[in-house]
């Protein structure tokens, strides 16, 4: 019988604050990428240096990847959940804002909330919690909002990014079932070894009218993709996710839009405003309230123990 995920302690929140950090910079290096590269064609090239990461990381600790039969169909499984999402997020990236993205995608510890409560075992949804998710979620939409376009324009971008936002919640949910009974390596290569030949072959069909070039921005984007997100990133997740619950981590990653605008103003210049301190408040005091253990909200303390039962 599987362990039942841990509450959320300090190490993990330091180590899942640096996840949300890194994936901040993940939709600008998709959007710096397609000026050289369309988004298909990023996504396959992306995950064979992720998938060379991941491999470099079971060679180093000497993780046996044979795969059994029990095995083969959650794999597969996960698989498809897999680069469907990852499909339909570098899509909405191309037909939509980055504000829409940031919005839209990170939604996902929403769906992750809702989902753990019926198939996590002891990851139950008090109304504190709830309360903590939406806001935190409403510092992500007060920051964005102003940029907030319901236009034709972004129509397309947006609902692939919704369908992504929530393949991403059924995904870490997913994972966190499956990690602790398949190795966290066999999962990640199972989700590159599906994906990479799937994203070949519809770019192959769909994007040979678009050809790329090699440029140093081409390339950091990509190697930022590869080896940062789709290697450490997805290693450290899953390490994660195998100890701890699901929910509480998603709620950390509130605070990825917010790294977004910190590493857009590094990069691009842009200006940190008032709305942005606003909404780093909502998200941080969000997080705090939706990250107390199940229950805590509600509970009374418990009293002291006697000496007999000391």
């Amino acid at each position: 019988m599987a362990a039942e995920p841990r509450n959320i302690d300090v190490k993990a929140a330091v180590l899942v604050t640096l996840l949300a950090f890194l994936w901040g910079g993940n939709p600008i290096a998709i959007k710096i990428g397609l000026a050289d590269a369309p988004p298909i064609r990023q996504a396959w090239m992306r995950f064979v240096l992720g998938g060379l990461t991941v491999l470099v990381w079971a060679w180093a600790i000497r993780t046996p990847l044979r795969i059994h039969r029990r095995e083969v169909r959650p794999l597969l499984v996960l698989g498809v959940i897999f680069t469907v999402q990852i499909a339909l997020l570098n899509l909405g990236v191309k037909y939509t804002s980055a504000g829409h993205v940031a919005i839209l995608l990170n939604a996902y510890p929403i769906y992750t909330v809702l989902l753990a409560h019926f198939f996590v075992p002891g990851d139950r949804l008090s109304g504190g919690r709830a309360v903590g998710v939406l806001i935190a979620y409403a510092g992500v939409v007060l920051l964005f909002s102003p940029q907030f376009d319901v236009e034709s324009a972004f129509l397309l971008g947006d609902l692939l990014t919704s369908g992504s936002a929530f393949l991403l919640g059924v995904r870490t949910i997913y994972l966190n079932r499956a990690v602790q009974r398949i190795d966290p390596v066999k999962l990640l290569l199972a989700q590159v070894a599906f994906s990479v030949p799937c994203y070949l072959l519809v770019s192959l069909l769909f994007e040979a009218a678009h050809p790329y070039r090699w440029t140093w921005s081409l390339g950091l984007a990509l190697g930022f993709q590869g080896f940062i997100v789709a290697g450490f990133n997805f290693i450290l997740n899953l390490q994660l996710l195998k100890t701890y619950k699901p929910s509480g981590l998603a709620a950390y990653f509130l605070t990825t839009p917010i790294f977004g605008v910190f590493l857009s103003w590094v990069i691009l210049d842009e200006a940190i405003t008032l709305r942005l301190l606003t909404s780093a408040v909502l998200v941080v005091g969000g997080v705090a309230l939706a990250s107390r253990p199940s229950g805590a909200l509600s509970r009374k303390p418990l009293p002291k123990p006697s000496a007999k039962q000391a």
